[in-house]
């Protein structure tokens, strides 16, 4: 849970709305979100957090942060799109989760597509350790294609018997079309490349009593694809190129705040070692119990705005126009280990 000090220096107006929706907040993740575990389960979970952070509107507020803080409290490992270059909401959102939390961050992608946005990865160190492997994914010369718009980021995660190199990615947008040429392009050339070279994509060879030995690790894609349906040909190339949709992930209606476009996903490729999808994944809606629509008139001091269209733009650059994503996986693989030894 994050710390919550800062609220005594809120406004007796703000604290009175912020306490019940924080409270009403924790109830509501406690009811979707599984417990977290010490040991049997890894939550992971990508969010993509709208120009993070952006001194649009006068930047994210105490609250804004503190909302998303108790949000990623519920997840041990978390993937976070559109982080600026300024790393002040990443740092202090790191505060308010607490000392055992840590970050990885990419530099600031150049050039006008790259949006000078970030890549970050934000992890429970009582729970995951950072495996020493973080690269950015460039394409081969080989391949005569142009570099990503925001090149992907690759890091390695260990978590009870499981080893986890995650690929986090915000592709191409472009037009406001389901199969934009140069988003669907990119989706392809990543996918196929991180199929291609899935051994390749690992934290190193390792010492174990048999001997030097290549342990198997598990590859994920997650992140911000901008796809808008599974019937689009950029959600076929991810499955073509032989990445999986965890269930519960497969029948969601949509990630953005509307619900209506599949713009995130996690992906596996093909199956998992040390580590099984235990079935529960879904989004999370913030906007039902903070920030909700009936809430505008609180905000309207710090809006300046003062219409529902207006307040809706407005609370997505406190919080995100994309909702959570998350899938829980089981990472205590000792009883299958144990059997297979009794096996021989």
């Amino acid at each position: 849970m994050p710390y919550y000090p800062v609220i005594r220096q809120f406004s007796p107006a703000l604290r009175a709305y912020a306490l019940p929706r924080l409270q009403a907040l924790r109830a509501a993740l406690a009811a979707a979100i599984p417990v977290r575990t010490a040991n049997d389960t890894l939550l992971l979970a990508t969010w993509n957090l709208r120009e993070f952070d952006t001194t649009k509107y006068g930047g994210r507020s105490e609250l804004a942060l503190l909302t998303i803080a108790e949000v990623a409290s519920r997840f041990d490992l978390i993937a976070v799109q559109e982080v600026r270059e300024s790393l002040w909401a990443l740092q202090r959102l790191q505060q308010h989760l607490g000392p055992w939390w840590d970050y990885l961050v990419t530099d600031v992608t150049l050039g006008r597509r790259g949006n000078s946005e970030r890549l970050a990865y934000l992890y429970d160190k009582r729970k995951v350790a950072f495996s020493g492997m973080a690269a950015e994914v460039v394409l081969p010369p080989e391949t005569n294609a142009p570099q990503l718009a925001r090149s992907p980021y690759v890091a390695g995660f260990k978590s009870g018997w499981s080893q986890i190199n995650l690929c986090t990615v915000h592709l191409f947008y472009g037009d406001d079309t389901p199969d934009n040429p140069e988003r669907l392009r990119e989706v392809r050339e990543l996918a196929t490349l991180l199929a291609k070279n899935a051994t390749r994509f690992n934290s190193g060879r390792v010492r174990t009593p048999e001997g030097d030995t290549q342990m198997r690790e598990n590859l994920l894609l997650l992140g911000d694809f901008n796809i808008f349906r599974r019937s689009d040909a950029t959600f076929q190339a991810l499955l073509a190129a032989g990445f999986q949709i965890p269930q519960g992930l497969t029948e969601i209606p949509g990630s953005n705040v509307d619900k209506n476009k599949l713009y995130d996903q996690i992906a596996y490729h093909q199956g998992l070692a040390g580590m099984a999808h235990t079935g529960r994944a879904g989004v999370f809606d913030v906007y039902e119990h903070i920030y909700r629509d009936e809430d505008a008139a609180v905000f309207q001091p710090e809006m300046a705005q003062t219409n529902l269209k207006q307040f809706r733009t407005w609370r997505t650059y406190q919080l995100s126009d994309h909702l959570p994503m998350w899938a829980e996986f089981r990472v205590d693989d000792a009883d299958a280990y144990l059997a297979k030894l009794a096996a021989g």
